[in-house]
Order: C-alpha cells, then sequence, then structure tokens
C-alpha cells in the first residue's frame, strides 16, 4: 500500500492517465489527417509505436524526476518538507480533464461525421437503387443455328446504345452487362452487382428473312416484370423493333418510377439502308469484342465489306477504326501502318457523323502515340461531349491523363468510367495502377484481384509491386510470376526483381540477365528494374532510345513512389522536353508532382 501511496504522491498515476488520453487524442487526430495529407500508410502507425514506447518512458520518468520551483530535480534530491507534488498534480488534474474535454468533442465530431457519411452512402445507394437505371443483358440466340449469336448480341448492343441516349436515364456499359453471358446470375444478383433499378432481357430466334425478338423489363427490387412483348418481323424491319422496344422501355420506367419520358429519347436513327452491309457490322462487332489478332483481323474484314456495300455506314467506319488501333496490341503487327489505317477511317466516320465518340477516341490515341499531348486531349474532350455516358472515352482520356503525370484528374475520370462500367477488366486495372502510384496499396491489391478476375493480366505487375512494397514477399514473388508466365516472357525477369529486392546477392543476376534480354522486354519492365536498383545511366538510355513510343505502362511507371530517383535528375527535364511534355504542361497545366523552374521543370 506505501507503493501505490508513493505512486500517487509522486503523481506517476496522473501522468499515466494524461498520457493515455493524450496518446488516444493523438492516435485518432493522426488516423483521421494523415491520409487527407495524402502521407504514407506506415505514418499512423510510426506515430501509435513511437507513443507506445513513450508509455514507460514517462512513467519512469514521473517516477524518478521532480518539479520544483527551481526547475526539475532528481526526487531522490528533494526535502519531503519542500515538495511540490501536491501543487503539481493538481495542475496534472486541470490538464487531465481539458484533455477529456478536447478528446470527447473530437470523439463526438468524428463519429457525426462517420455516421453522416454512412448515412448519406445508405441514401446514395437507395437512391442509385431507385432512380431510372438499367441494365441491357445480351439477348440469348434461339436460332437453330449457333452462328446467329452474333445477331442476338447485336440486338443488345443496338438497344443499349439507343437507351444510353435516353435523357435522365442511366445505362451499364456493355462490357458489365455482357459479363453475365451464359452465367447463372439472378436478377437481384445481377442489379446489385451493376447497380441498376432495372434490368432488360430476352432472346432472338433467327430463321431465314424472319425474326422473332422477345423482351422483357423486370424489376429489379421485386424481381417482377414490368413489360413484356414478343416482336415477328422481317429482317428489313429490325430497326424498327429496336424502336419500338426502346419506346415500350421507356414508357414502362414512366410508369414504374412516376418520371422519365418517351418523348426524351433522342430518335434512333438507322445506321445504315443496307441490311447485308448492317449483318456485316454486327459480325465485325462480335469478334472484335472477343479481342485476340485472330478475332480482330477477321473484325476487320467484315468491317471493310459493310462499308464496300455501303460506303455512307459511319459507324462501321467508326468501328473499322478501333479494329486497326488494338490489332497491334494482340499481334506483331505493325503500329504504324494500322494507325494510319485507323486515322484515315476514324476521321471518314466523323465526315459522315461527328456525333461518333469511338471515333474522337480513336483519333485521341493515334495523337498520344504520336506524344502530340494536346491534340490528344482535344480529341478525348470531344468524345466524352459527344457521349457523356461513354465509358470507354472516359477511361480512355483517364489514361492520358495518368501518362501526363496528372494522376489525381486521372483518377476523377477512370472513377467516372468504373461507374458506368463496374466490370471492365481495363478501368479495374487502371485503378489498380492508379492506387499504386498514390501509394495506396489496399485498393491497389483489390482493383488488382478484381482486374485479374476480369481477365485483365497488366494487374498481376501492381499486385506484385504492392505485395513488396508491403514486404509480403512469398505472395509477390507468386504474383510476379503470373506475370512472367501470362506474357510469355524468355526469362522470368519480374520474379527474379523481386528475388534481389529480398536477396541484395542476386542483384547482379538480375542486372545481367536484364541487360541481355532488354531489347525484348516491354519498355517499363526495364525502366523499374533499372531505376530499382540504381542504374539510372542504364535507365536513360533506354528511355532516350524509346521516346518516339514510350508506351502507355512506361510512362505510369515514370510516376510511381519508386522511380523518383529518375524523375529528380536532372536529365529528365531533357526527356520531357524533348517528348513535348514541357510544352503541353505549360498551356495545360503541370502535373501532380512537377513545377516550373525558369525555361525548365523540376521534378518530386
Amino acid at each position: 500500500m506505501s507503493f501505490i501511496k508513493e505512486l500517487k504522491r509522486r503523481n506517476v498515476i496522473r501522468v499515466a492517465i494524461a498520457y493515455g488520453v493524450a496518446t488516444w487524442l493523438l492516435i485518432e487526430v493522426s488516423s483521421t489527417t494523415f491520409p487527407m495529407l495524402r502521407l504514407p500508410e506506415w505514418s499512423a502507425t510510426l506515430v501509435t509505436v513511437l507513443l507506445l514506447i513513450g508509455f514507460p518512458v514517462a512513467l519512469i520518468f514521473a517516477w524518478a524526476f521532480e518539479l520544483t520551483p527551481e526547475g526539475l530535480k532528481k526526487e531522490k534530491d528533494v526535502d519531503r518538507t519542500q515538495s511540490i507534488t501536491h501543487a503539481t498534480g493538481r495542475k496534472l488534474d486541470f490538464a487531465i480533464i481539458a484533455a477529456l474535454a478536447v478528446a470527447l468533442v473530437f470523439f463526438v465530431s468524428t463519429h457525426r461525421w462517420d455516421s453522416d457519411s454512412i448515412d448519406d452512402a445508405d441514401t446514395t445507394s437507395a437512391a442509385s437503387a431507385e432512380e431510372q437505371s438499367i441494365a441491357v443483358l445480351p439477348f440469348v440466340n434461339m436460332s437453330d443455328d449457333p452462328g446467329n449469336e452474333y445477331f442476338s448480341d447485336g440486338i443488345s448492343e443496338e438497344l443499349l446504345n439507343v437507351l444510353v441516349r435516353v435523357e435522365g436515364l442511366r445505362v451499364a456499359s456493355r462490357t458489365s452487362s455482357f459479363a453475365f453471358k451464359g452465367k447463372d446470375a439472378s436478377i437481384p444478383k445481377i442489379g446489385e452487382e451493376l447497380n441498376v433499378s432495372h434490368v432488360l432481357e430476352g432472346s432472338v430466334r433467327k430463321a431465314g428473312n424472319t425474326v422473332r425478338v422477345t423482351a422483357q423489363l423486370v424489376d429489379v427490387r421485386t424481381d417482377s416484370h414490368l413489360w413484356s412483348e414478343t416482336y415477328d418481323r422481317q429482317l428489313e424491319d429490325i430497326f424498327a423493333i429496336q424502336d419500338e422496344i426502346s419506346a415500350h422501355i421507356v414508357q414502362a420506367l414512366k410508369i414504374a418510377l412516376g418520371g422519365g419520358d418517351a418523348d426524351a429519347m433522342a430518335p434512333a436513327q438507322k445506321p445504315t439502308e443496307n441490311l447485308q452491309a448492317y449483318e456485316h457490322y454486327l459480325r465485325g462487332r462480335y469478334f472484335w469484342q472477343r479481342r485476340g489478332e485472330d478475332n480482330i483481323r477477321h473484325a476487320i474484314d467484315l468491317f471493310e465489306q459493310a462499308t464496300e456495300l455501303d460506303p455512307q455506314f459511319a459507324r462501321a467506319w467508326s468501328s473499322l477504326g478501333a479494329a486497326h488501333i488494338t490489332l497491334p496490341s494482340y499481334s506483331a503487327a505493325p503500329p504504324e501502318e494500322h494507325n494510319s489505317r485507323a486515322v484515315s477511317a476514324a476521321k471518314r466516320a466523323l465526315v459522315l457523323d461527328d456525333t461518333l465518340a469511338e471515333a474522337y477516341a480513336v483519333l485521341a490515341d493515334i495523337a498520344r502515340y504520336g506524344n502530340k499531348w494536346a491534340e490528344a486531349q482535344a480529341y478525348y474532350l470531344l468524345a466524352i461531349a459527344s457521349e457523356p455516358k461513354n465509358a470507354t472515352a472516359h477511361l480512355w482520356y483517364a489514361e492520358h491523363l495518368h501518362v501526363v503525370g496528372r494522376k489525381f484528374d486521372s483518377l476523377e475520370e477512370v472513377l467516372i468510367a468504373y461507374q458506368l462500367d463496374p466490370l471492365h477488366p481495363g478501368t479495374n486495372g487502371n485503378l489498380s495502377w492508379l492506387y499504386w502510384g498514390l501509394d495506396d496499396t489496399s485498393n491497389t491489391l483489390k482493383y488488382g484481384a478484381a482486374a485479374w478476375d476480369l481477365g485483365d493480366y497488366r494487374s498481376l505487375y501492381t499486385q506484385a509491386m504492392a505485395q513488396l512494397r508491403l514486404g509480403v514477399f512469398d505472395r509477390a514473388i507468386k504474383f510476379a510470376e503470373q506475370f512472367d508466365d501470362v506474357n510469355d516472357f524468355p526469362v522470368s525477369i519480374t520474379e527474379l526483381f523481386v528475388e534481389a529486392t529480398l536477396h541484395p546477392i542476386k542483384r547482379p543476376l538480375f542486372l545481367e540477365t536484364l541487360a541481355k534480354h532488354e531489347a525484348v522486354l516491354p519498355i517499363f519492365v526495364s525502366l523499374a528494374g533499372y531505376v530499382g536498383f540504381g542504374r539510372l545511366d542504364d535507365a536513360y538510355r533506354v528511355v532516350n532510345a524509346n521516346l518516339d513510343f514510350l508506351g502507355q505502362s512506361a510512362w505510369w511507371t515514370i510516376w510511381q513512389p519508386e522511380t523518383a530517383s529518375f524523375r529528380q535528375d536532372p536529365r529528365f527535364a531533357s526527356v520531357v522536353t524533348e517528348a513535348g511534355l514541357l510544352d503541353y504542361w505549360r498551356e495545360h497545366g503541370w502535373p501532380d508532382l512537377c513545377k516550373p523552374v525558369g525555361d525548365s521543370v523540376t521534378c518530386e
């Protein structure tokens, strides 16, 4: 009991209470404010660890020392009759009360904010579930010929294209809707995944020159049909069927939700008068959406046939441009040749119809490949202005913004694309790369996993690097190995990079292997490898040799935290000047990590 009394007399217990209250308050403040200041995730953890270490130190200090009118003295040197620990204790009591008051105010305000945020999120979710929103599922091919699947898919895509122009109606993008093709998912589950209140499903039976289309509109909340109809028509009437179905959907939504109007639907334009050209176009879209070299080449042939049958078929020209621009990414086809053809086709499409977002986006990508940054941005913005609900236009513009170093602007655009098309592999992959660059490993892994599940292999790389950043080397090696295998690299270079990071003795082997295979590896892999182990001269050699076309992933890698030494090198100013970025930044705004210095630039 005398020991307890002595603890009280020396104010050790009061110090413990005061330290505990202050520690809680500091931890809460750091965990709340550090993310807003974009400090690394470990910063708040470091504060917590330091405060915990300081606790026993504070208690020992309170036991061993005493505050006197002459200053701080060792307790053993203070005459008990002259001790003022009782007065110091009173001051500590007031300090504890004040700290508790501050802590209470902070607790109430932050938890009220959290509650408001949750309420807002619930309200937003409920509102989005009640708003006029719809997903068009791929119509089922009921024809005897499985080869007619292109036609049923095409009907679904054409209906989506009509509905997306309805004012006030949010339409889930094709990629997300078609992700459920062939899957046994319930309508409520689909509605939850796509965050829509209604789903359109149906079937198509094509035989000779006749077609039967059955369509039904389902309320996700009740899983009940609001409207259904069957149409038997000659193929020549296929466009009229699309118009009828679209008008019925809007009318049914008006009745169900008390809003919207069939008159709000923009009149559907007949894309072509030539039914055979239209069939070639639908078949081309079918194969192009499936990607792969053989599919894209077949799509190009079909689009060319469509344009030959009807040279005024704008959407066929636009799709031809999109097919040409994607082919080099899936084959050894020369980019220069196909990019040139893509430009010709896209410009022809816009002469015929200047509202085609896809054609603008093709021209934007071609401009970006040629380091024509301002021209690319202008085309991307035209694409978005033409079709504000076009997820691809927002996604490609986000990629452009990321390339030029505007990561936060890029994140805003890609989140718009994500809202429109949450199951798009490229959108999730872009989010993974962006969050990796923003030092948010949690979201890097979250969206990276989603992207890989949806088929975007690039996210294996971001997951490997995120795990490496976290120090989880076994998982980093696993993802790196998968990334190397998927790319069919001649050597497991990414896996070796992770191992060299873990075991410095392996670094010479990694650098020797990288130099040997550098010519056949992606530029961003070489760039990250050389910079990662301090070989800046080699990194600049690789970049300068490929400045005409560094590639999207290389630019993204340049803006990562791990490549800060590359950006901070004086030679970086020459790189961005040669690439035309310096002029672009002066006109359109500086990137997140750079600022002007006289006629040049400096970056973090």
